[in-house]
């Protein structure tokens, strides 16, 4: 099954400022505040969710099409793409924007003070899906991931009027987008990604009651944090899985993706929702316990041991057998 993933690719700089942003500020003098912080730790991460996706997809055997765009400073990060297994031939590198960039310091109370450079992201309008499906020998389904809100839009009209099967998951992007919008994101999609709190969101932008939310979609994942995931249909619930309790949680950022990546590459093997969403959410706690969200190099064993452990031998071996993975 040829899936690609249409979504950000980003680079993340993360800093740690050892006091508190709060005793900087003076109350009297907010109206024109200039500061700058001193720095005890900088660490620099590749992320975006269409790469985040891919990467995951791509430690489970499954070797999938990222789209997106980039900046001329993409090679070192496409070389860890490549190695990785992720198809980066349909990447768009601008010749004059660099590519989208995260920069966030975070103090000791772990407040947070970034920033997003959108950069060459802005040019994911100008791929053309259709061109990508012909060279691809055809793509069976896309994720039109969070991206550049047109690119997203046109992504959908060419994924319907090419008969691609497509997920949408418009996560960060539904505060920035409006009702009409969303709703044309979501109309007719083989599945809908969302988490709890996008869940109600999405209702409140589109007018629609969740009933009517599921009736124009083919599948409907939720993801709950902590209490797992819920995928239902038209006719119900037919998949409501439990969380893999993690060690601990390092870092949160690029759970849902590595979720999503488990998830679709268990459908992709011919796996039931689920198997499928016990691999997803088997691998999106191997992400939460790792600083970064490409930074793990997934130990198939141990992988198999921890879906035992959680979901039963059944899981671990429907798994092992559906995605050719060493026990």
């Amino acid at each position: 099954m040829q899936i690609a993933v249409a979504g950000s690719i980003a680079t993340d700089i993360l800093m740690t400022f050892p006091g508190r942003f709060k005793e900087q500020f003076l109350e009297e003098q907010m109206h024109k505040v200039s500061l700058s912080f001193l720095v005890d730790e900088l660490v620099v991460h590749r992320g975006g969710v269409g790469a985040n996706i891919c990467y995951g997809m791509a430690q489970l055997g499954h070797r999938s099409l990222l789209v997106g765009a980039v900046g001329p400073d993409f090679a070192e990060y496409r070389a860890a793409l490549d190695e990785a297994g992720v198809d980066t031939s349909h990447v768009r590198v601008s010749a004059t924007q660099h590519t989208a960039r995260f920069t966030c310091t975070t103090d000791q109370d772990a407040n947070q003070i970034a920033s997003f450079y959108t950069g060459a992201m802005a040019e994911a309008r100008e791929l053309d899906l259709a061109a990508i499906h012909a060279a691809a020998g055809g793509i069976d389904l896309v994720l039109i991931g969070a991206d550049d809100p047109d690119g997203m839009l046109r992504h959908t009209r060419t994924a319907r009027a090419q008969g691609i099967a497509f997920a949408a998951d418009p996560s960060q992007q539904l505060a920035r987008m409006d009702g009409e919008q969303i709703r044309e994101l979501v109309e007719g999609a083989e599945y809908l990604f969302t988490n709890e709190y996008e869940s109600g969101l999405l209702c409140q932008k589109t007018g629609w009651s969740p009933a009517e939310v599921i009736d124009r979609v083919g599948v409907r994942v939720t993801t709950h944090g902590g209490d797992g995931v819920v995928v239902e249909n038209a006719g119900g619930i037919v998949a409501k899985v439990p969380a893999v309790t993690a060690s601990a949680v390092v870092d949160p950022t690029g759970g849902g993706d590595a979720f999503r990546a488990g998830y679709l590459t268990g459908r992709a093997a011919g796996l039931d929702h689920e198997p499928a969403a016990q691999i997803g959410c088997t691998l999106a706690t191997t992400v939460l316990e790792t600083v970064g969200t490409q930074e793990y190099t997934l130990d198939h064993r141990s992988f198999l041991d921890r879906l035992t452990t959680a979901y039963g031998p059944e899981a671990a071996t429907s798994a092992a057998t559906a995605l050719n993975l060493t026990h």
